[in-house]
């Protein structure tokens, strides 16, 4: 569930982020909250529903044509940046220490550790559409080349930025700060080459992200944990109930953020903290199978190659859950909690008890984390807006690192 509310959010942040490029060119869209923004944003969500419900290979094939359009900006801002990249800008002050607000290296790097998640959330989509591949280990293959692209793009887009432009003036840039970087080279014109990639890049995501959605949906209702009304398919082979209430949620996400002061950063927080839990029971698994040696059968070698990589993927997973902080992890577990009643349906249907005795505890813990954070006023769009500006003031340092705006220019250009 976690990993569904994840993309939800995910689905509405990028939709918002459209809209608040597109504000550059019309001021009624404002930061991609104002009502005509989010009446377009909804009409938009609904012209991709449709699209998606003509065919997954139809809607395959246009993402592959956005995917190779947005590439070209991006591909164009690092040839033109790197022939601009200044080493005495790039070496002034590397380690931060001109603010002793940024604290130590290490206090800088955990600070900045969800918004570096969220430029690598999707790289498993991969094994979300498992099923559908016609080689297994084309899977394995996409997930490596999706990671080390993303990594790719992540550092020659950060690294280049610190070499025209100074932290403060990287921090004080407005999204999609990309645009504002390849401005400062070669004047307006590369403000728009990137919006207009960015416009691009954000519709390819989108119609990405709705098919994952579904496909969550509909892997869980197949693996029996939803409800099986989700399992139907049309004769396009699209998960059509698991589609409309996948973006039955994300206009209700949109409709929040109508009334909610809640910022861009914000957004990536929650999304972030979503999708660490998740992370750390695939991690979990993956040790327990190698520790367990089940599967591995005459496989010793192999066995002891994954045993090291589940150690070292629960050890990073820990990492990221303290890094990340309990205030959006207590905000996501509010979220899980509300799929038991999905959850519930399917076990009813089944015959079957709804928790073992094991996982009752397991459930337990996470409404008593929902309930925390429910009481917490991390709840109200105050809040929000308080923690958004107190991760401006705190992460300035890094954000040319991460680029905390430019991320969702460069992690939709490889297909999740």
């Amino acid at each position: 569930m976690g990993l569904l509310d994840q993309r939800l959010a995910g689905q509405c942040r990028l939709l918002r982020l459209l809209f608040s490029t597109l504000g550059d060119f019309v001021p009624a869209f404002g930061q991609g909250n104002t009502p005509l923004a989010i009446a377009c944003a909804s009409g938009l969500l609904w012209c991709v529903h449709v699209l998606v419900l003509r065919g997954i290979k139809e809607a395959a094939l246009i993402n592959l044509i956005t995917t190779v359009a947005k590439l070209v900006p991006i591909l164009l801002f690092i040839f033109i940046v790197g022939l601009a990249f200044d080493r005495d800008v790039f070496t002034r002050d590397i380690w931060g220490r001109s603010n002793p607000q940024f604290g130590g290296v290490l206090e800088q790097v955990r600070n900045m550790m969800l918004v570096t998640v969220f430029v690598f959330i999707g790289i498993e989509g991969a094994s979300v559409y498992s099923s559908r591949a016609e080689r297994r280990r084309d899977v394995g293959k996409a997930t490596v080349i999706g990671f080390l692209g993303v990594l790719a793009l992540l550092m020659l887009v950060n690294l280049l930025s610190l070499g025209v432009m100074t932290q403060p003036e990287l921090a004080a840039l407005q999204n999609p700060s990309m645009a504002g970087v390849l401005e400062h080279v070669v004047g307006r014109w590369g403000a728009v080459l990137i919006s207009i990639g960015l416009a691009v890049s954000l519709l390819g995501a989108l119609l990405s992200w709705a098919l994952l959605c579904a496909e969550i949906l509909f892997v869980c209702a197949k693996d029996g944990t939803m409800p099986a009304f989700l399992r139907r398919e049309s004769a396009h082979q699209v998960p059509v109930n698991a589609l409309w209430l996948a973006n039955g949620m994300i206009q209700l996400f949109l409709l929040i953020t109508l009334f909610s002061q809640g910022t861009y950063l914000s957004l990536i927080y929650l999304a972030s903290s979503m999708i660490l839990v998740p992370y750390l029971w695939s991690a979990v698994y993956a040790l327990l199978l190698a520790l367990c040696s089940e599967t591995y059968e005459d496989l010793a070698g192999l066995r002891r190659k994954d045993l090291a990589i589940g150690l070292l993927a629960v050890g990073y997973a820990i990492w990221l859950l303290y890094a990340g902080g309990v205030k959006y992890l207590m905000l996501s577990a509010l979220l899980c909690a509300s799929g038991a009643l999905l959850f519930r349906q399917a076990k009813c249907a089944q015959g079957k008890v709804l928790f073992t005795r094991y996982e009752w505890p397991i459930f337990a813990a996470v409404l008593l984390t929902a309930a925390v954070g429910r009481l917490r006023p991390v709840c109200r769009a105050s809040e929000f807006v308080a923690l958004d500006k107190a991760a401006r003031v705190d992460n300035s340092s890094h954000r040319p690192l991460t680029l905390a705006s430019p991320p969702p220019c460069a992690r939709p250009c490889v297909p999740p």
